[in-house]
């Protein structure tokens, strides 16, 4: 299915409704027995969840990383003064408008052959996609470099396919339930409470990203202005099971050190 979505391209996504313009319409297929079930990015789906669906899986984590995407630079750290980067996401135009004040950041959307023959075309130097979306369409051979979480910290979800049922629907639940990993889980669960207690959508600069091992759980996170001057950071740890008390004790550390200022100055527009 196309969704609104896909089919806005001449305006940032923050500014048409944000995420949700993937998810409605395919829930309305849902709704209608159009469909029994959809397949989402994660880091695409709503923080709140709209009442009649659920999550039924969320399964094996691809890379998280973000991508780095050019036919000329082999790096961040190669492109020159103005040169032009592309990104759908203000969580990337903050990481790059903070470390490389120097580029060009420009808005990109479309699917990822629109994008990358957009680069192609030459209208930009570099762009950042998820490493995940890349792999996943026999894409890899595109990427340049492949950003660590230190340099481009990930989006809640990122390289997770999440398995979207409705509620009533007990059959389907009962054949997608096992396609559910555990610790892929356990971590999104953690990132996306993070989010939504700082209300997270494609309109807040925010990343939150968390690892796994021997049931402790490591949870980064940071919110920012969109000009990359302000940048709140922190992290913690805990058993996994606590996934998603861990990220609002996270969220509520960056509260405490100032976020509701940011928070503030993104609802007002400054």
């Amino acid at each position: 299915m196309t969704t609104r979505g896909d089919q806005i391209l001449d305006r940032p996504l923050s500014a048409i409704g944000g995420k949700g313009l993937f998810i409605k319409e395919l829930e309305l297929a849902m709704q209608e027995g159009r469909a029994d079930l959809a397949v989402h990015s994660m880091k695409d789906v709503p923080m709140e969840m709209p009442e009649g669906f659920v999550l039924a899986a969320i399964t094996t984590r691809e890379n998280p990383c973000d991508a780095f995407v050019s036919n000329r630079f082999a790096g961040l750290d190669e492109l020159p003064p103005k040169a032009v980067v592309g990104t759908s996401s203000l969580r990337r135009e903050a990481i790059l408008r903070a470390g490389h004040p120097h580029l060009v950041i420009r808005s990109l959307r479309g699917n990822l052959d629109t994008r990358l023959r957009k680069l192609d075309a030459g209208e930009y130097d570099a762009i950042i996609l998820a490493a995940a979306g890349l792999i996943r369409l026999g894409l890899a051979a595109r990427i340049r470099s492949v950003m660590t979480p230190e340099q481009s910290l990930p989006a809640p979800g990122q390289g997770v396919l999440g398995i979207e049922v409705c509620s009533a629907r007990a059959e389907v639940l009962t054949l997608t339930t096992p396609l559910n990993d555990r610790d892929s889980a356990h971590c999104v669960r953690a990132e996306r409470a993070f989010s939504r207690a700082l209300g997270g959508s494609c309109q807040v600069p925010l990343a939150a990203y968390a690892l796994l091992e021997n049931d402790r759980l490591w949870l980064r996170g940071f919110i920012a202005t969109p000009d990359g001057r302000q940048v709140i950071a922190g992290d913690l740890r805990g058993a996994a099971e606590d996934d998603e008390s861990i990220g609002r004790a996270l969220a509520q550390m960056l509260r405490d050190q100032g976020a509701d200022v940011v928070l503030e100055k993104l609802s007002t527009g400054q």
